[in-house]
């Protein structure tokens, strides 16, 4: 067994965090500096993220992509002070962006991000409504999308505005069906 390192002694800028590697943040987060862990996903968890996948893929229009559970830079703060990375559980994001980030190195940026998905776990009901809500609409990402794998399972779909943050429309549950950020049509019941 290979002892872990050490966790940093002091707050992480976004670039000193992606150089940390894979191995040494695959659950992690940083939020203001601060390494955050969160438990492995449960076996639902992952298959909601797939499924939903696989339903968006053929609906994003061309010029943007669907990426599932990486790391993206909030871009809250200048490069050099702590900032805040956020592992979404599925984004569409510009379809520049995976060949961006890996021809400079980093990860993948907010600017880049039109949609931003978390599935809600027991351990992250508030993170996943408050604070990634406030986080995410800081970062300027035009919409975000929480879905509860409890029954009925339901999206409640958020899109950005100048004054409040996210704008919800009523949470669906069985069809979602919407026409921003494009035409969709996502059959909830089929996430588990």
């Amino acid at each position: 067994m290979t002892a872990s390192p050490l966790p940093p002694t002091h707050l992480l800028t976004v670039d000193e965090y992606a150089a940390l590697g894979e191995d040494e943040h695959g659950r992690t987060e940083l939020m203001e500096g601060s390494l955050v862990m969160s438990p492995s996903p449960t076996l639902d968890h992952n298959v909601a993220i797939m499924r939903l996948g696989l339903q968006l893929m053929p609906q994003v229009p061309a010029g943007y992509e669907v990426i599932p559970d990486v790391d993206v830079d909030l871009q809250l703060v200048p490069r050099d002070q702590p900032g805040s990375s956020r592992r979404p559980d599925l984004m569409v994001v510009e379809h520049t962006a995976p060949a961006r980030q890996r021809a400079e190195g980093g990860l993948l940026r907010a600017s880049e991000v039109l949609v931003v998905v978390e599935i809600v776990s027991p351990g992250s009901v508030r993170t996943d409504n408050i604070v990634k809500r406030a986080e995410y609409a800081d970062a300027g990402i035009p919409h975000y999308w929480i879905v509860d794998l409890d029954e009925p399972i339901s999206l409640l779909a958020g899109h950005l505005t100048a004054e409040f943050g996210y704008r919800d429309e009523p949470a669906a549950t069985g069809t979602y069906v919407a026409d921003e950020p494009f035409p969709v049509r996502i059959e909830l019941d089929q996430l588990r």
